[in-house]
């Protein structure tokens, strides 16, 4: 046994992390928040999640809501898998156990916006409510990438991210929780892989919304597909930059892959979908949740647009997609497809501009940036992933 894991969350990506775990020698516990009490006692029946399909190993020891101490028990490090919005509950939960813990995990991906109208990316929130208590918070890994949860609770081929300020705590828990089939990418970029975390879920509405307008004209909106997405990559970049990501992180699992995947399949994606098909916004968000289904993107949107206003409020500029996208959803945007062509097309020229020194120095800086793509390409390709 390489030691004990506590997941806290029974919702489908807490249960699909269960099976790496397992295959990877920890010994593992899953516990339900109030809103799991039904899934645990389905596990406990030996029936799978609703959403995955794949029952959980009969290995992992499983826990109602009432049982957080026992689950606590002895854990070395504990993983919060609960939506965005429950993060800061099941911190304050929490608390007395983390002074016993090697380290804390975090699946949850979006943003917190405090009494005061501040708002934080979730470790921030995570370490200022430890703080407020005198809780001395062990170090944080965000786990992020490309991981669809039923993809991983079936053990096929997932590769993920392991975000640490502190590279060796990635580094080790990359070691011990790597199988044949979950790898694992490490990074000291906490800042990047947070925030394209929690962004990518807003763009992937607007990939969404093209896939929608291919249903409802019967002809598929691919070239537009492709706009948004390198639109999308160029403003996450920007965003990350701005507030202290590293410039290359963009280019990895955590950036281009997270938004591949979560634009081609997910709640958000289909979200999109209703809303470029010509359902109301509002609406649609209300169906979804009536059914049980979170989708981060709306609530990440709103408050993305507000830490950029807060923090680099010059920025929003730069983001049209973004602008877009929160038009649509919070200030009576009509024309959500019109508006989305509109972000992600380039934009028209006004006759050809004379050959200045401004005009050479931004030349060389496009080659500058080319010339960086193919190193990455060329790292990521050539030299493999880190584990």
């Amino acid at each position: 046994m390489i030691g004990r894991i506590t997941i806290l969350g029974a919702s489908a990506m807490g249960s699909a992390l269960c099976t790496p775990m397992v295959q990877a020698g920890w010994e593992v516990r899953l516990w339900g928040t109030q809103f799991d009490d039904g899934l645990i006692d389905l596990y406990m029946r030996g029936e799978p999640h609703p959403m995955t399909s794949v029952a959980v190993s009969r290995e992992v020891k499983l826990y109602r809501s009432a049982q957080l101490k026992e689950a606590m028990r002895g854990a070395d490090v504990a993983v919060i898998s609960v939506a965005s919005g429950g993060v800061p509950a099941i911190t304050e939960l929490v608390l007395p156990y983390m002074s016993k813990l090697d380290s804390l995990w975090l699946t949850a991906k979006g943003f917190w916006e405090t009494p005061e109208g501040h708002v934080e990316l979730l470790p921030e929130t995570m370490r200022r409510i430890a703080a407020k208590a005198r809780v001395t918070m062990p170090p944080i890994v965000s786990v992020g990438g490309p991981v669809i949860a039923k993809e991983c609770a079936r053990g096929k081929p997932t590769a993920t991210v392991f975000g640490c300020h502190d590279l060796d705590i990635a580094n080790k828990y990359a070691r011990t929780a790597s199988t044949e089939a979950y790898r694992i990418e490490v990074t000291s970029d906490e800042i990047g892989l947070d925030i394209y975390s929690a962004l990518k879920n807003a763009y992937a509405i607007a990939l969404g919304i093209a896939d929608g307008r291919g249903e409802l004209t019967a002809f598929p909106e691919q070239n537009l597909r492709a706009a948004i997405f390198v639109q999308a990559i160029r403003e996450l970049g920007r965003i990350g930059e701005a507030l202290g990501a590293h410039p290359d992180s963009i280019y990895t699992l955590a950036g281009i892959g997270d938004l591949e995947v979560t634009g081609t399949s997910g709640r958000n994606k289909f979200y999109g979908m209703r809303i470029g098909r010509g359902e109301d916004p509002e609406r649609a968000l209300e169906q979804m949740q009536g059914l049980g289904q979170t989708v981060e993107g709306v609530r990440a949107t709103e408050l993305g647009v507000r830490l950029l206003k807060q923090r680099v409020p010059d920025l929003l500029e730069q983001l049209p997609l973004l602008r877009a996208i929160n038009k649509t959803l919070f200030e009576g945007g009509r024309d959500a497809y019109g508006d989305i062509v509109k972000a992600s097309l380039p934009t028209l020229p006004h006759g050809p501009a004379p050959r200045t020194e401004a005009t050479s120095s931004s030349s060389r800086a496009e080659a500058g940036r080319s010339g960086l793509l193919k190193r990455i390409v060329s790292k990521l390709f050539g030299g493999g992933h880190s584990a």
